[in-house]
């Protein structure tokens, strides 16, 4: 099935995200399911994200989806930008909105975090 485009490439979160992704040893961004994936053997962080709500999916289309270590998952879910996304939510993936206040350092972190738990651990040593 394919999907169609869920992202708007002129979107300033998603450019900068995407420096911040694409920076990482070997990291590469593929079209997953109408959104960027940012992967190296396997994807470490999504741009956009949906949850199901009362039977209805609710985007979130300026936020990332990152996979956080286990000891970190249950304090960046208690977040309040935070959400559990359809479907990766059950994998431990966590969703994060990403708006004009948000931090970009945590941004940074959350997402170098994501790569380490996800990459070859030779390309993780290098983070």
């Amino acid at each position: 099935m394919v999907h169609p485009q869920m992202y708007d490439d002129n979107d300033p979160f998603l450019q900068r995200t995407r420096s911040l992704a694409l920076g990482l040893p070997e990291a590469q961004e593929k079209f997953s399911h109408g959104r960027p994936a940012f992967f190296t053997t396997k994807v470490f962080c999504y741009y956009g994200g949906s949850l199901k709500v009362d039977g209805s999916w609710v985007q979130h289309p300026q936020s990332i989806m990152v996979l956080a270590d286990l000891a970190e998952r249950e304090a960046l879910r208690s977040r309040p930008e935070a959400y559990v996304p359809g479907y990766l939510g059950g994998s431990g993936w966590t969703g994060l909105d990403i708006t004009e206040e948000t931090d970009w350092d945590e941004v940074r972190e959350w997402v170098i975090d994501s790569y380490r738990v996800t990459a070859p651990k030779r390309l993780a040593a290098l983070t």
